[in-house]
């Protein structure tokens, strides 16, 4: 992998990542950009202790620009980008609207490819590893920034979900401070390993690898599968057999693997909702489904017990249906799922058939 490293018009870092060490990246940003200017502010709900980050800027971002527009394609025509490059493979800038700036933290954008109209899925293996490359990458150097304690990749794919760029790409948060749900995590994991003197996460692996009809897919060092409590309607964490803490901790063997096993999962979530034939139309390629990707990492402090793993999930329950975060949900974070995980996992296991 060769790294290549630029600054766009405002001073914020460029990063290209390129399976080719002899690939050149010199492109400048010709844009007059005015510096960004944003200060996101934290502050703590005293009724949970959780942080809340105030980012009014952000009102102002990117909303559903025209292909023609979109500011994730390379630099060509006359029409120019946040990439300078008339072409790239993989490329991470700062986020121009950031959640997390400064001493509040930090926001990157990862492209995961040129091609507007691709997926993650539709990815080549060689392709996902350099993805998979950048995210350590990233991993690496901004849990050594000053003040950041946990960092996650994520993907947000498709306009139910939220997604306001519709070029595949994805994000990367460097956070000041231990997010909800992976503070809820660590207690529960130390907690479990008080009482049994084994990791949760092991145990959860081990657990779902017996129950064989909740596993979706694996291979040597990887398994998928749908958690005995899920929470969504089909919902998949990707383990590593081997419990480590972060991205930066794998071994060539399971970066190797990862690529496969990932963009089969992600061609199932594609295939599980298909366009019905009619009359008047042929079968057509299932709809893209929605969906968000969350890697999960061990925060800088109390992260000893929580192990790496993928979450993804979708929001969609049936073809036309979506799950909306209501009352119980959104109100008390009491979720109910329509879907019984042992049918999410056979559905899936049957989508590739």
């Amino acid at each position: 992998m060769k790294k290549t490293l630029a600054k766009l018009a405002d001073g914020r870092e460029l990063i290209y990542f390129d399976t080719d060490e002899g690939a050149v990246r010199e492109a400048s940003d010709l844009r007059p950009l005015d510096p960004v200017d944003s200060r996101p502010e934290l502050r703590r709900d005293e009724a949970t202790g959780d942080w809340i980050t105030i980012a009014s800027h952000r009102q102002n971002r990117t909303y559903h620009p025209p292909a023609g527009e979109c500011p994730l394609c390379p630099s060509r025509d006359g029409r120019l980008s946040e990439i300078p490059a008339a072409d790239y493979e993989v490329a991470v800038f700062e986020n121009r609207f950031p959640s997390l700036a400064g001493e509040a933290g930090r926001c990157e954008v990862v492209c995961f490819t040129p091609d507007h109209d691709a997926g993650f899925a539709d990815l080549t293996p060689s392709a996902a590893r350099l993805v998979l490359d950048a995210w350590t990458d990233r991993t690496a150097a901004l849990s050594e920034l000053p003040g950041v304690e946990q960092v996650y990749c994520f993907e947000n794919r498709g306009a139910e979900i939220g997604v306001t760029l519709a070029h595949p790409h994805g994000q990367i948060y460097a956070f000041p401070f231990v997010t909800p749900r992976t503070a809820k995590m660590t207690a529960a994991a130390e907690a479990h390993r008080a009482a049994t003197g084994r990791n949760l996460f092991e145990d959860l692996l081990s657990r779902a690898r017996a129950a064989t009809e909740r596993v979706v897919t694996a291979g040597e060092h990887w398994t998928a599968f749908v958690p005995y409590a899920a929470r969504w309607p089909y919902e998949v964490h990707l383990y590593p057999h081997r419990r480590v803490p972060d991205l930066t901790c794998l071994t060539e063997a399971e970066r190797a693997e990862f690529p496969h096993v990932y963009l089969d999962l992600l061609r199932r979530f594609d295939r599980l909702f298909p366009v019905p034939a009619t009359e008047a139309e042929p079968p057509r390629r299932p709809a893209p489904t929605p969906y968000i990707s969350a890697w999960h990492q061990a925060p800088r402090t109390r992260g000893g017990e929580l192990a790496l793993h993928l979450e993804l999930f979708t929001i969609r329950r049936t073809a036309d249906k979506l799950k909306f975060l209501a009352g119980t949900e959104s109100g008390t974070e009491a979720f109910i799922n329509d879907v019984a995980p042992e049918t999410a996992a056979r559905r899936l296991r049957e989508a590739l058939a």
